[in-house]
């Protein structure tokens, strides 16, 4: 079940929040818990019992590790939980990646290759095992216990606000919040805003950039052109951004409706000036979870600088990896790393002697970079597509030009793209007194505050109405983040 779909927005949605806060205190969770399996059962209802298996799972061994928690058995008992997750998701996720690899070395000996096997990829499997995992290591660290409420447990995996794609949440994170919480009217009207935002971010922004950016990346290899290429690199940079960041916000609004906090995922990571930086504000809670869970247990940079590179390396081959089981996964994270890793070997402070606006343009074109390899169906599309970039297939053309796929609907989706890309709006948010006296040159009143919160009601009102409109009228466009 998608956020941005009709059932969801005038069936699910509705139902759940009128059903919870109906309900006594005491029973809320369990209320959330129930649609929470509803809402993963919509679209998977055959995979259910694999969620709820791995559930049953790693409540069993946060009981075992948090026994042993002080013993010698501990280290052994982390093993396996650990090992059972990563066991659990490369079953599923990387079983045929492994196949066609060990294919390359065994079509040398035998003339008939292993047969692949085809196994569906239960949704939002890479999210909610970095959860178990998450909870069975902080209990063997002692920053968490372990819950001996296997609903608490089953409520924190299953969540429905961040069970399909995240932000990824540490146990300790909520679990004060899942054992006693109290929802406000304030809270709950910062929860409606931050849905409406991320709703209008998907509908408005992500789709129409969508629809562009899909069809010059389907165009053959033969008709790509410098131009068109440019073009539709552009819309996928910033279409992966209001995609991602659309559905974090939607997550995080619908977490606080019912008194959770979840951490945020994004902040404005396109302004960054270093791909140092890029990573402290894109998709932060992975970022975190990598950090805290294999980043810094390899030795982080406590290291020498050769050793550190190679952490960072690791890290980032396992971060593409977890995105997808493919090469051009693999390269991708491998791309940012090789970046990182320069950078922390001393080109960050050659970046930090060059003008601002050439140190952003650095980080631009090099993201940009990195999405072809994200996008592309394969290593050889995005050979090809790195080619057209650079002009080897011409500047522009007559069937595929780039005033073709221009027009005003693009144009808007484009612009608010760009500009919303950047904390103009928290900025304006921020100092809006001042600018109001600067505009009329009269000294604040009371009067305005309320006038620029009527305005920003009035916004989000307009934002609602056309995201709705838009999804009536659209075509079924799942999140990005939905197929890892």
């Amino acid at each position: 079940m998608l956020f941005s779909s009709s059932v969801f927005l005038h069936c699910f949605l509705p139902l759940v929040l009128a059903i919870y806060f109906v309900s006594p205190i005491g029973l809320r969770n369990a209320v959330l818990l129930s649609f929470s399996l509803l809402f993963y059962a919509w679209g998977e209802p055959k995979l259910l019992l694999l969620m709820l298996g791995s559930t049953v799972a790693n409540y069993a061994f946060g009981l075992w590790v948090g026994s042993v928690r002080e013993t010698p058995r501990c280290r052994l008992a982390l093993s396996v939980a650990v090992g059972t997750n990563l066991l659990f998701l490369a079953s599923f996720k990387y079983a045929a990646f492994f196949v066609d690899g060990l294919n390359l070395i065994w079509c040398r000996f035998f003339t008939e290759p292993l047969p692949v096997p085809e196994i569906a990829l239960p949704l939002g499997i890479s999210f909610y095992t970095f959860h178990a995992i998450s909870y069975v290591v902080d209990i063997a660290r002692g920053d968490v216990k372990a819950e001996r409420h296997l609903s608490r447990v089953a409520l924190y995996i299953a969540l429905f606000p961040q069970l399909v794609a995240g932000p990824i949440v540490r146990y300790l994170q909520v679990a004060d919040e899942i054992r006693s919480r109290r929802e406000t009217v304030d809270q709950f009207a910062e929860g409606v805003r931050r849905f409406i935002i991320g709703l209008g971010k998907k509908m408005l922004i992500a789709n129409p950039l969508a629809v562009v950016a899909d069809s010059v990346f389907d165009i053959p290899d033969t008709d790509l052109n410098c131009s068109i290429a440019w073009l539709g690199i552009a819309c996928y940079t910033l279409q992966i951004y209001f995609d991602f960041s659309g559905y974090s916000d939607m997550a995080n609004g619908l977490g606080a409706m019912f008194g959770f906090v979840f951490p945020e995922n994004f902040n404005y990571p396109y302004i960054s000036r270093s791909m140092t930086e890029f990573w402290r504000r894109w998709h932060m809670s992975l970022s975190s979870w990598f950090r805290e869970y294999l980043y810094i247990p390899l030795g982080g940079n406590r290291c020498s600088p050769l050793r550190t590179s190679l952490n960072l390396l690791i890290v980032f081959l396992l971060c593409g990896l977890w995105h997808g089981a493919s090469i051009n996964f693999v390269l991708w994270g491998l791309f940012h790393g090789g970046f990182l890793m320069i950078e922390r070997l001393g080109a960050s402070q050659i970046l930090l002697r060059l003008w601002a606006p050439l140190r952003h343009l650095y980080l631009i074109l090099t993201v940009m970079g990195g999405w072809v390899l994200f996008r592309a169906d394969n290593l050889n599309h995005a050979m090809s597509y790195y080619a057209a970039l650079a002009g080897l297939h011409g500047w522009s053309g007559l069937e595929h030009n780039v005033l073709l796929y221009w027009d005003s609907g693009l144009a808007l989706a484009f612009i608010c793209g760009v500009i919303g890309s950047t904390p103009l709006w928290p900025w304006i948010r921020k100092h809006r007194e001042e600018l109001i006296s600067a505009v009329t040159r009269l000294p604040p009143s009371p009067g305005w505050h309320a006038t620029f919160e009527m305005a920003g009601v009035t916004l989000l009102a307009t934002v609602l109405l056309a995201s709705s409109a838009a999804l009536a009228a659209g075509t079924h466009n799942p999140f990005i983040y939905f197929r890892f």
